[in-house]
């Protein structure tokens, strides 16, 4: 009985440890197993949010480019648009100086006399009447008002002024279109 007795603890002993073997590699094969399953899942949440900022970052780049390009544009129309106002102010610049000068040749050569509105009660209580009357109307038999005439260099003079003033106007009025135009959306 002794044999018998030994030969069961044996298999005892030869089940124990083939089951303990068996329930340890399953459990160690489970827990392996566990441990990929959840570095898998934090690898893919890596990876999904790797994916997410650089898609973040690519849309944010993509808005960037998108917003210079606008603004490039708009830049672009208001080069244009100040330059036709700079073409536009050189022209009246040009045409104001052409009329000038024109103006000023005119007087030169007595084809044209400046003359000035003379206050006839002031001349008639001085008792002159020096003065170059206007052609009466058509329709009318009253003599115009009392005009006298400018000497040439006045008349000179007074168009250069005139000139200057003009072109400062001019210049004034380019100004606040170019402020207009740089300060407007």
């Amino acid at each position: 009985m002794s044999l018998n007795w030994r030969i069961a603890l044996l298999a005892a002993a030869v089940g124990l440890y083939a089951g303990g073997r068996g329930a340890w590699v399953w459990q160690a094969s489970e827990y392996g197993r566990q441990l990929a399953d959840q570095a898998a899942g934090y690898v893919r949440q890596l990876a999904d949010k790797e994916q997410t900022y650089h898609r973040e970052r690519e849309e944010a780049a993509a808005a960037a480019l998108d917003q210079l390009a606008k603004q490039q544009t708009q830049r672009q129309a208001l080069e244009v648009r100040l330059q036709e106002q700079g073409k536009t102010h050189w022209q009246e610049m040009n045409d104001a100086q052409k009329t000038q000068a024109r103006l000023r040749d005119r007087l030169a050569t007595a084809d044209l006399r400046l003359s000035v509105l003379v206050d006839a009660g002031a001349f008639a209580a001085q008792g002159c009447d020096g003065g170059v009357r206007e052609t009466a109307g058509t329709g009318g038999l009253v003599h115009g008002a009392v005009r006298a005439q400018l000497d040439p260099a006045h008349a000179q003079r007074i168009i250069a002024i005139t000139d200057d003033g003009d072109r400062g106007l001019l210049a004034l009025t380019a100004c606040q279109a170019y402020v207009k135009a740089i300060s407007s959306p």
